[in-house]
């Protein structure tokens, strides 16, 4: 793995190795490594959990962040972003992990194969894919339930805005889940009935294994688009409610990639209610991103005892 841009690149049996070694490190069956790399996350938008997740992975790697905050960097003078990177890349730096408002930001730097760039890890783009995000959603869910295949899951909400439901409805349905999609019928890609199919947000409820709720992102709207949106009607219409919660199946847990808007795409009371796992999303984040950073480098795996982790043991 020379680079981490989009999830559905992967094999199958790269996501099983990236999903037990992240399990690995989550039960401590894997020694931590003592020597280090040197990283920089360049996030050129707005993050909590994807930015501080790395950091924290990095740091129990042992790996060596080198800190730049992009508002104050050369790309504020007119620097290219491809320039920035190789600079990185000529200090020494051996990975960064970026988010940019542009989709496929990666694309022309992979294309120019540029010895100078470091590896290159997709924090986000655009509204196009995040794939560290589909990495510890589907740790999340084998967690769960030890298997994709013939899950029923929906995904509801901001659709048309969304990287999370892009890299997860694709890589959901080639793994074998059951993909419905729920939401403003404006929002809905008509790309995603390669997926999946939408349907009204109540439609079979109780068969749902997992409802995957996504946040309302006003940043990628247009202002009179905001300027119609309320947030009880979409609560109402299309939100977690209490009484949609109390249809789902005992077994069933409720997703979110998070920030949650409370009392839109869910309940107040339900985002820490017992079929939530939205925290525990947030915590698999950590040993996922372990796992991407580990693999990038297979001298990293050499300094450490793997256990004989294998796909499809239950934990």
């Amino acid at each position: 793995m020379e680079n981490f841009t989009n999830l559905n690149l992967l094999s199958n049996e790269e996501l099983a190795d990236l999903i037990d070694t992240a399990l690995a490190y989550k039960h401590g069956e894997i020694e931590l490594p003592t020597k280090g790399h040197y990283v920089t996350n360049l996030f050129f938008e707005n993050s909590t959990r994807t930015q501080s997740s790395f950091q924290m992975a990095e740091q129990r790697l042992g790996w060596n962040t080198i800190q730049i905050d992009p508002s104050t960097s050369s790309t504020s003078k007119g620097e290219t972003i491809a320039d920035t990177l190789k600079t990185l890349g000529a200090i020494g730096v051996e990975v960064v992990v970026m988010r940019h408002s542009q989709n496929d930001w990666y694309a022309p730097l992979l294309a120019e194969r540029s010895a100078l760039l470091p590896k290159l890890v997709n924090g986000g783009d655009g509204s196009g894919q995040h794939p560290s995000q589909s990495l510890l959603d589907l740790i999340t869910i084998y967690e769960e339930f030890g298997h994709f295949e013939g899950l029923n899951i929906r995904i509801v909400g901001d659709l048309s805005h969304s990287r999370v439901a892009h890299s997860n409805a694709e890589i959901l349905q080639r793994l074998g889940a059951n993909l419905t999609f729920a939401g403003p019928a404006e929002w809905y890609p008509t790309e995603f009935n390669r997926f999946g199919h939408w349907v009204d947000m109540d439609e079979d409820i109780e068969q749902l294994d997992v409802m995957m709720m996504l946040r309302v992102q006003h940043e990628r709207m247009a202002p009179r688009e905001n300027g119609q949106f309320s947030k009880q009607e979409y609560h109402e219409t299309f939100g977690l409610s209490e009484a949609r919660y109390s249809r789902l199946n005992d077994h069933a847990i409720i997703m979110h990639p998070a920030p949650v808007n409370r009392d839109v795409e869910i309940a107040d009371r339900l985002v820490e209610a017992a079929k939530s796992r939205i925290f525990k999303q947030m915590t698999n984040g950590v040993y996922a991103r372990m796992a991407i950073l580990t693999k990038l480098y297979d001298d990293a795996m050499e300094e450490v005892d793997t256990a004989e982790v294998h796909y499809g043991r239950a934990y």
